[in-house]
Parts: structure tokens; sequence; C-alpha cells
């Protein structure tokens, strides 16, 4: 047997990761003396019952499997201490002994950061995500996110749109599209970043197969920013996560009415650092900055997002702010200004051509970020 076979079929042991092999290799001169050894050899160097009737069983249906799919060019497997393998994922004492990886492999290796979000954002929070994304994309930091649908979604499309780096971290084997409906932008991310996952070939989509995905856009990255959570999200298990590893935990806050709100406002009372612009972000993350390259400091600088339309008239501002950020209707405007209601309705249009504002439900306006 050739040492990529002996990997692969350690990587489908059951519940086996890098703190067993490098065990076991205190005993073992290389990963193939481990896969030929007899049960006994190995239950006396340390290892569990479920790897071991593993290594006995050795499907070579699962062999072929993976080697099949290693012969096309941007299918690999990073293996733990090879060169792509991240530094980074080495410091978590269950880190995978390997990672299937689609795409380029050598974006693992990037400084990443990871941002994470609700299923089903606000409009201003799916806003936030892709802004950020790509703002910090442009500045040199790889985006890393979990491909479902909403913040992830627009966190990996705002990198995309940038130009950027974005990775994947997915909760099956990357040969099971999940999302479906993420199939087309799992094919962009794939040919400008990477797909990565520890999960065999063949893994479906399965619900405790998520927390262990988030241990790894955690480790993966040196920091964790939250768009919109609410107090029972998946994302604030990324974050706790993210804060046990040692990572920095960013999160961007909301309305006191937004429930999505809640669990970013939870992690800052936590001691989470409050995002407003990717400055803040760059903030404290300084020793990594400077090893970017190449990345201004203007770039690091300005808001993400940041507004390049022309300046309102003096009325349209004194809307705008009497606006806010919270859905406001005509008559309230017209109370908060002092405008006539069909001065307030005509120029709440013309802001709404100009983006800067988003139609409600219920006649109710919203300032965009």
């Amino acid at each position: 047997m050739d040492e990529l076979s002996a990997w692969l079929i350690l990587m489908r042991a059951p519940g086996f990761h890098a703190g067993d092999l490098q065990a076991l290799l205190q005993h073992f001169s290389s990963v193939r003396a481990i896969v030929d050894a007899s049960p006994s050899t190995l239950r006396a160097a340390g290892a569990g019952a479920a790897v071991i009737g593993y290594l006995q069983s050795q499907p070579t249906s699962d062999l072929q499997t993976d080697r099949e799919w290693l012969e096309n060019p941007q299918h690999h497997v990073v293996m733990w201490g090879s060169e792509h393998y991240p530094a980074l994922l080495t410091q978590l004492t269950d880190a995978p002994i390997g990672l299937y990886v689609r795409g380029d492999p050598a974006v693992l290796c990037m400084p990443q950061l990871a941002i994470v979000g609700s299923r089903n954002p606000t409009p201003t929070g799916r806003e936030n995500a892709y802004e950020f994304a790509a703002h910090l994309a442009r500045c040199g930091l790889s985006i890393t996110s979990g491909l479902a649908l909403g913040i992830d979604t627009a966190s990996h499309e705002g990198a995309l749109a940038a130009g950027g780096k974005t990775i994947a971290v997915c909760g099956t084997g990357l040969d099971v599209p999940y999302p479906r409906s993420n199939r087309a932008l799992a094919e962009r991310i794939a040919a400008q970043g990477a797909l990565v996952s520890e999960f065999p070939l063949g893994t479906p989509a399965l619900k405790n197969h998520f927390p262990r995905r988030n241990r790894i856009i955690s480790g993966l990255s040196v920091g964790t920013l939250v768009v919109e959570a609410a107090m029972q999200s998946g994302s604030l298990i990324t974050a706790r996560l993210a804060s046990e590893q040692g990572r920095e935990v960013f999160a961007i806050p909301g309305s006191i009415h937004n429930p999505l709100a809640r669990g970013c406002h939870q992690l800052i009372r936590n001691g989470a650092k409050l995002v407003e612009t990717g400055a803040d972000i760059f903030a404290e993350l300084g020793a990594i900055v400077t090893a970017l390259s190449p990345v201004t400091t203007a770039m690091q600088n300005a808001p993400a997002g940041a507004d390049r339309r022309p300046k309102l008239d003096k009325e349209y501002e004194i809307l705008l702010d009497a606006l806010g950020f919270e859905p406001a209707g005509v008559d309230l405007l017209v109370t908060r200004t002092g405008l006539r209601a069909d001065e307030v309705a005509s120029m709440l249009l013309i802001l709404e051509l100009e983006n800067r504002i988003e139609s409600h439900p219920g006649g109710l306006y919203v300032r965009r970020p």
C-alpha cells in the first residue's frame, strides 16, 4: 500500500483526529505502518476500538472512490503536516488529519477572516455582510464562511465580487452539493478560492455535522465577524469556538428592535469587539495586517461600503437624519421634520431611486447603511 492510500484510509476512520495520529506515530514509523498493523499492536499503542475496527475492514470501495475523485486536477487532499495544511488549524486539539479540497489548496494558508450569521438575515444584514466581505477581501484577507444561505452566501458573494479569495467550509462531502441552491456559487468559489471539508466523500448533510464544520471555520481564521444572529443561532457556536481557540471575535450591532441583533449584542457584552467599519477589524489584527501584501493604509481605514455618491441638499439630509435606521412612515417623518406630507413623499421616492433608503411593508421606510 502506498502512502497516499494509507492517508485516505485514516481520513475516513471514525473519530480519528490529529491528536490521535500524533500519539500513534510515537509507536509507528509511518501512516502506512499504522494501517498495516495488527489489532493487538494497535490496541497496545492506544488506538480506539472504532478506529481498529475500521482499519481491519478497510473498504476498498471507499479507497477507490477517493482515488477516482482525485483524478480531477481541481481536487486535492491536504494532509496534516504537509505544505498546504493551515498552521492555525494545527492548534486545534481535534484538528482533522486531512482535508478534502476543491480549488486552490494554497489559499488555506492565507490570512483569513470568518464572516458568519443568520440564514434568514434582514436586507441590511445581508448588505453589511456583502460590503464588509468585499472591503476586507480587497484589503488582502481571504473570507471564510460556511456556504449556507443568508449571511454566508452574501459574504462569499462580496469576496468574489471584489476579486478576492474566499473559502467555503462544508458540512458534507465535497461531492454532495449543500444547499443545492448554492451549487452555482460553489462552482465560483472553487474557481476563485476553495471548497473544504473534513467529511469523506458521500457524507450527507446531517445536523450534528455543522458544529464540527464551525470549528474548522473559526480554526482556519484569525478572527470571526458575526453580522446578524439570533440568541440560539449556530453563529454563536462559531463565535464561542473562535474565542476558545484564542481568536478575535467581532460583532456588528443592530437595532434593539431587531431580534437578529440580540446575538451580536450578547457577544459584545461578553467581550467581542464592536465593529462599525473595516478599520475596527484591522485595529485588532495589526500584526497580521502588516503581513498582507499589498494593503494600503487608506484601504484599511476606509469604511466598508463607503458612500461615494454626491452630497445631498440640506432638506434631504434633514429627512435622512429624521428617518434613521429603523422603519418610519410618512406621518412620523412629517412630525419629525416639519415638512409637508407631499414634500416628504416626493423626497422619499427620490432617495429610494438613489438607493439611499428602502421601502418596507406597511408604507414604512428605512435608511440604508
